[in-house]
């Protein structure tokens, strides 16, 4: 197990104790570590491991509490230094030595206090991200079926009707009849055009080859909408057994393909879809004229969601100059649980 999972779950256990517990497992650490300070003697210094249960308790409790154990931290600080007998020219010198100490302990707990707020803000920030990802998504799978349950059958009727009438006035010989085979051919591509919406809006299917159909049906529409050479390269099935990440790395193919024409300008862009093993890689390729390394965020790209999109699948993302031109975006991820 990965060492930052080890100590999410220590904080997690020490943040569930009960504060009674916690408060004396500060004090005791403390204690321990002013009696090896007297120990150690005036020559060898452990004054920053004061500040282990500072951290313990910023971290775990409150600020306040944090300042209480910074200012218990300088009282056995300066017992252990009076203790000690410690050397100094004058009292100005000793007086001016415990304020300092005395303020690198409360600094500590404050910067600390500042650091795990901060740290919080991150955290929720990522959850508003997730959950206005999760909300989109729905959104667009419900309008994606509502259109195809919907409208898309509304049109199917209108336009077997229309096909119906056409069919009589042929019989009839009446001159309308091309009129009505026009209405019923606009009709017919109205009917086709809303399929495409609704697949795009709901675009992949939930089995195990949904996210290779998904990406041959995007080539595709790549190819005819955006006046480019789309190609996808899947040698082998890759099955995606969890439709959610199969999702996420469309997403991620449709705004590659989408910054390659607008801005990459480029003509020709290759979707490649492998598997090794439990490993699922996703390369978007193109010819376009490239991007840069240092691109700031945030400049309309989309680099940013996509990248979230990524961390959310637990995977690897990366975006990079292609060797001779263009540029390279790769996305993988373990379907190991």
């Amino acid at each position: 197990m990965p060492q930052s999972q080890n100590i999410a779950r220590i904080l997690q256990y020490l943040e569930r104790q009960p504060k009674a517990l916690l408060w004396l497992e500060a004090i005791a650490l403390v204690l321990l570590v002013g009696f090896v300070d007297h120990r150690m003697g005036i020559e060898v210094s452990v004054v920053f491991f004061y500040s282990l249960p500072i951290l313990l308790m910023v971290w775990c409790g409150d600020k306040m509490s944090g300042v209480f154990v910074a200012l218990l931290s300088a009282i056995v600080w300066w017992w252990s230094d009076e203790s000690l007998g410690h050397p100094y020219p004058d009292g100005w010198h000793h007086i001016l030595e415990t304020v300092v100490r005395l303020g690198f302990f409360l600094s500590f707990a404050a910067g600390s206090s500042a650091v795990k707020a901060h740290i919080a803000l991150l955290e929720q920030s990522r959850r508003l991200k997730r959950e206005i990802i999760r909300i989109s998504e729905r959104e667009q799978q419900r309008m994606g079926q509502d259109l195809h349950d919907g409208l898309c059958q509304y049109f199917a009727a209108v336009g077997c009707a229309a096909g119906s009438l056409r069919r009589n006035l042929e019989k009839h010989g009446a001159p309308q009849a091309r009129d009505a085979g026009e209405i019923e051919d606009l009709i017919m591509k109205g009917v086709v055009q809303t399929r495409s919406l609704a697949r795009g809006l709901f675009p992949v299917e939930d089995q195990e080859d949904g996210l290779q159909c998904a990406l041959q049906t995007l080539a595709d529409s790549a190819s005819r909408l955006l006046n480019v050479n789309c190609i996808l390269e899947c040698e082998e099935p890759v099955p995606v057994h969890d439709n959610v990440r199969a999702t996420h790395l469309y997403r991620i193919a449709q705004e590659s393909i989408s910054n390659a024409s607008r801005h990459g300008k480029a003509d020709t862009t290759r979707i490649r879809l492998t598997a090794d093993k439990d490993r699922v890689s996703l390369t978007i390729s193109d010819n376009g004229i490239g991007i840069c390394p240092d691109l700031p965020r945030g400049n309309g790209m989309g680099l940013g969601i996509m990248e979230y999109r990524a961390r959310m699948i637990g995977g690897d993302f990366e975006i990079v100059p292609a060797p001779d031109g263009g540029t390279v975006v790769r996305c993988s991820f373990s379907q190991k649980p």
